[in-house]
């Protein structure tokens, strides 16, 4: 299995977007995203690369897998 890495900001927000999440709202330079069921929302930092910390406490948030993430990744 791949190495979750730092990737670009618009990427991983596409990755969300397909997803199903929706953007609400943007604060300075966090970008909130929700979905319904999800209980919070996704905050991605428009960073040239997202730190994997992020990456991952995002997709643990959303409730997606890393085989789903390689998957929507993949198919971007």
């Amino acid at each position: 299995m791949p190495r979750i890495t730092p990737i670009h900001w618009k990427l991983l927000e596409k990755v969300f977007l397909a997803n199903g999440f929706h953007f609400v709202r943007q604060e300075g330079s966090h970008r909130s995203y929700t979905k319904p069921g999800i209980s919070r929302p996704i905050v991605i930092p428009t960073y040239e690369e997202v730190p994997v910390a992020i990456i991952r406490k995002n997709l643990q948030t959303a409730g997606i897998s890393r085989d789903e993430y390689f998957r929507l990744l993949k198919s971007m």
